[in-house]
């Protein structure tokens, strides 16, 4: 709102007005603004959630080697997230955009999904929602977002986009004070068509950008029809993916919204190299027009996330709960498929990942041994992080586990730091993608 009132007031020369034109000011603006309200929202929220018994039962209190109580921590501090971070995008983002406008719903929709959940844990079940209604879901805004970047005449991309600097020919004699000086120069941009495409960066590859039409050559006329079937079927197992994998993520004080800041820091970067017309030539990448207002949105999102670490930082005065985690994981998702670079997710969400896949390799080993009659686990403890917190002599001794290691346990903030470290290696490995071809 903000952003349309100033840029009205700049056709009246009023002093400030243009600053609302460029996007690193409202960014910065925009991170403040989130971080303010993150912690000022996250005050009053916390006394409110304390005042009405809204509390998370305890979680882990047997396995922790510390002994670290945390019942009657409240619950549901993603809403304080999602508030912080649509704050500022309706103050400072283009609301016409259909970029901002995806992820405004991506947020609002896998938020009420994890509301939903997270009310039905407090009040009736434990269990809370069942995991195919919440998968459901997850399905329904993944189609939702794949058919809106299908049929929006806006979600376009520019290939082999050049920008070249010439030095502008003068006519003067050659003085001695004319040589030394420098020629002024012009800029020239070459730039394609905008065109609807199902591409995506490849990353480590020289020829970086596969087409998903591609795999479907065999199917003549109907190529590019399978094309957006396919990337609409990718499109929601990705959402479903990372948006469970940051909810597995979420069990350690400050250890999902640590690395959701991390994670989206590198998508920043590579959203506004994606927007620029200059550093999508310089790195000879797909240039998104209007993606530059995913800067603001990320901007906005970082401040909240970094906010709300104000108070969930160990020891948490409030859980994020699935309100929080299901949107971080699905805003994520939705980010890195706006600017054709989702097969980036599995190295900038490594930890997402190895959260998910501890789980499947857990589960499945466990049901082996069952029909074995034996008691068998990959890990002392799934998802990943537990096992870490977990001494090897908590376990019963019948348990045969195929990785034992570590024996001993680790503090909780020594987890959490070190996979934020993890993350911080896996976010600039995948920014410097851009160059390693």
């Amino acid at each position: 709102m903000l952003y349309y009132l100033f840029r009205f007031l700049e056709e009246f020369d009023i002093p400030g007005a243009r600053l609302w034109s460029y996007i690193s000011f409202r960014a910065v603006l925009a991170f403040v603004v989130a971080l303010v309200v993150s912690i000022l929202f996250g005050e009053w929220f916390i006394k409110y959630m304390r005042r009405n018994n809204h509390y998370e039962e305890q979680r882990d209190y047997k396995t922790d080697p510390y002994n670290i109580n945390k019942v009657g921590v409240p619950t549901m501090g993603g809403i304080i997230i999602i508030i912080a971070t649509l704050v500022p995008c309706l103050l400072l983002g283009r609301l016409r955009n259909i970029y901002m406008i995806l992820m405004i719903i991506t947020t609002l929709w896998l938020g009420f999904l994890g509301f939903i959940d997270d009310y039905l844990k407090m009040t009736r079940s434990k269990d809370g929602m069942k995991p195919i209604v919440k998968l459901l879901g997850q399905a329904v805004l993944g189609l939702g977002v794949g058919l809106t970047l299908y049929l929006s005449p806006d979600a376009i991309i520019r290939e082999n986009v050049t920008v070249m600097r010439e030095p502008i020919v003068q006519n003067y004699e050659e003085t001695e004070s004319a040589k030394t000086r420098l020629a002024p120069v012009q800029m020239t941009i070459l730039k394609s068509d905008p065109i609807k495409s199902t591409k995506t960066t490849l990353p480590f590859f020289k020829n970086h950008n596969v087409d998903y039409k591609g795999l479907f050559g065999f199917m003549g006329k109907h190529q590019q029809a399978a094309g957006w079937v396919f990337f609409v079927i990718m499109t929601i197992f990705i959402i479903m993916a990372v948006s469970n994998g940051s909810n597995l993520n979420d069990g350690m004080d400050g250890m999902c919204a640590g690395n959701s800041a991390i994670i989206c820091v590198a998508l920043g970067i590579l959203a506004y190299f994606s927007s620029n017309l200059a550093y999508a030539s310089y790195f000879d990448i797909m240039y998104i027009p209007d993606a530059q207002e995913l800067v603001i949105f990320i901007s906005a999102f970082v401040g909240s996330l970094i906010g709300f670490l104000w108070y969930n930082s160990y020891p948490a005065q409030i859980f994020m709960g699935d309100t929080g985690s299901l949107a971080i994981g699905g805003i994520i998702a939705v980010l890195a498929i706006i600017i054709h670079k989702e097969l980036l997710i599995p190295l900038l969400c490594i930890i997402f990942l190895l959260e998910s896949v501890s789980v499947i390799l857990q589960t499945n080993y466990a049901k082996y041994g069952n029909k074995r009659g034996l008691k068998l686990r990959v890990f002392k403890r799934a998802p990943l992080h537990d096992t870490f917190r977990m001494r090897l002599d908590q376990l019963p001794a019948d348990f045969k586990i195929l990785i034992p290691r570590p024996r001993g346990a680790w503090h909780e903030c020594k987890i959490t730091n070190r996979f934020w470290i993890i993350t911080m290696i896996a976010a600039a490995l995948a920014i410097i993608t851009l160059k390693i071809r």
